[in-house]
């Protein structure tokens, strides 16, 4: 039995009923049809996809076409699923009407809204999007977009100047008409202050448990990857280990002659053999 999709306005009412979802990032047509059959509500198809699929050490030279290619591999896989994509690095920051037309190619590749990392720098460009008939999930806190000009990943708004500014954000986005708002890498104490001050959903990412929802990666929670793994992330499962040691087992069953054993092999009738050798 499939799921139904979540909508817009069920997302919306999840604030008021207090009830928790979840965003999980995914990039691929395997792993988006494991999500699609389970209850998590919302797919993120991410520039990260640039670090873990791609192999690159940042995210800045993910395109428009990277996320188009990765959000149409998803959709297939998880047809049931409220899928957000990701504008990625000067696919919205250059100019109002290249960031709606943009947001509008990912709605017609499968992206049910986008989402728009940083503050007051994209408050008008948020309202133009959202004024066209485009739904948008804002980011802020620490937007990885930025660290090429701040040079790290770290947590924001661990003092007063920084949290109010970031509040501030958070309420000029939520009136521009996002309808959701990521927060990542904020202390729990404030994010906890910009949920209770905002009436749209925030979806935490490493901001603690006071949000609306939760957003990890699946290839971090499911412990894939062997990078540097966050702080705020659970890995409830090591695969990675797990991968190796099937590789590692599969290559030594071969050489000792194990594998392909006969349940795995095909084979011809002896009469029909016969004809042939």
């Amino acid at each position: 039995m499939s799921k139904k999709k979540i909508t817009i306005p069920e997302i919306k009412a999840k604030k008021l009923s207090k009830d928790k979802f979840n965003m999980i990032t995914v990039y691929d047509f395997p792993m988006a049809s494991i999500v699609d059959r389970s209850i998590i509500e919302m797919i993120l198809v991410g520039d990260s996809l640039g670090t873990v699929i791609q192999g690159l050490t940042s995210t800045l030279s993910v395109n428009l076409e990277d996320i188009i290619y990765h959000l149409q591999l998803v959709r297939r896989g998880a047809p049931n699923t409220f899928i957000v994509g990701d504008m990625p690095f000067l696919s919205y920051q250059i100019d109002r009407k290249e960031a709606i037309r943009n947001a509008g190619i990912l709605l017609q590749n499968g992206a049910d809204c986008v989402k728009m990392e940083g503050g007051m720098d994209i408050v008008e460009t948020v309202r133009a999007v959202v004024k066209a008939g485009i739904p948008v999930i804002a980011h802020i806190g620490l937007t990885p977009l930025a660290t090429g000009m701040s040079g790290n990943f770290k947590v924001e708004g661990n003092n007063s100047e920084v949290a109010q500014k970031l509040l501030g954000e958070a309420r000029s986005l939520e009136d521009a008409g996002a309808f959701a708002i990521v927060l990542q890498c904020l202390p729990s104490q404030l994010a906890k202050v910009i949920d209770k001050e905002l009436h749209i959903p925030t979806i935490g990412y490493g901001s603690g448990p006071h949000t609306s929802a939760q957003n990890l990666n699946a290839y971090a929670l499911l412990g894939i990857v062997d990078k540097f793994v966050p702080k705020f992330v659970k890995q409830y499962v090591h695969l990675y280990d797990e991968i190796l040691r099937s590789f590692d087992t599969w290559h030594d069953e071969t050489e000792k002659g194990t594998y392909p054993a006969s349940e795995h092999c095909f084979d011809i009738e002896k009469d029909e053999f016969q004809r042939f050798y």
